[in-house]
């Protein structure tokens, strides 16, 4: 499955370029209106993403958030500064669908191992993002010397199933996801599913990451590029069962 993103800061749609928050570049004032074109073009999940949450360390764009998955029909996905209980709670509460973890997971294993066990691993995501395979945290701004396999095997141990994996060094460059990180992180992990995220230019780059067993995918910055189109995704996404 091909799931389209919308970055959220300063209450517009955004993409930054390698996780730099200065360098943005305006999608769409209104992300809950972009939240709009995706479900009129059949798409059935959308990947949102608090950037201002990440770089501050709590959520800040929820009231953007309820009200998109208010308005969305398909399965919302939320990540960006989520470091409590409440927060993940609070999600829930508003009808989120899936909540994504990432600095929390890192740096406070047994809050994420407990979140886990309580709402199971179809609705906890891991997002692991990084750069020369190893953990980056707080919205990309603090790098850890943490293997990124390391933290994927930890949270397998405790129950997890769906990690979004990000090299922050393609993220928003267009330069093709890291294939080969992607690819032995889910042939170490079988039983896993590994989410590519980062530098997805085209159908083709989908393609080649399902070769080597990599079925789900997150894209942002080709769809505003246009090399890849919402029709083709809602294609591709037909035929996932």
């Amino acid at each position: 499955m091909i799931i389209p993103a919308i970055d959220m800061q300063n209450g517009r749609s955004v993409r930054l370029y390698q996780g730099d928050f200065a360098a943005e570049t305006l999608i769409n004032e209104s992300p809950l209106q972009q939240a709009h074109q995706y479900q009129a073009a059949g798409i059935r999940v959308i990947h949102l993403v608090d950037l201002d949450g990440a770089k501050v360390g709590h959520p800040v764009n929820q009231a953007i958030v309820e009200t998109i998955t208010h308005q969305f029909s398909g399965q919302v996905e939320i990540g960006g500064g989520i470091r409590t209980v409440k927060d993940v709670q609070s999600y829930f509460e508003i009808g989120v669908d899936r909540v994504i973890l990432g600095s929390i997971a890192l740096k406070d294993p047994d809050l994420t191992k407990n979140l886990l066990a309580q709402y199971g691993g179809e609705k906890i995501v891991i997002g692991v993002d990084g750069q020369n395979g190893q953990v980056a945290t707080e919205g990309w701004l603090d790098q850890s010397q943490v293997a990124m396999g390391d933290l994927i095997g930890q949270m397998v141990a405790a129950g997890a199933k769906h990690f979004i994996v990000t090299d922050v060094s393609r993220d928003g460059a267009m330069q093709g996801p890291n294939v080969k990180l992607l690819a032995d992180l889910q042939a170490r992990f079988t039983g896993a599913n590994i989410i590519a995220s980062g530098g997805i230019r085209d159908l083709n780059d989908i393609k080649e990451l399902q070769k080597q067993g990599i079925h789900d995918s997150v894209v942002g910055r080709s769809l505003y590029e246009g090399t890849i189109s919402l029709a083709e995704i809602a294609e591709v996404n037909r035929h996932v069962s």
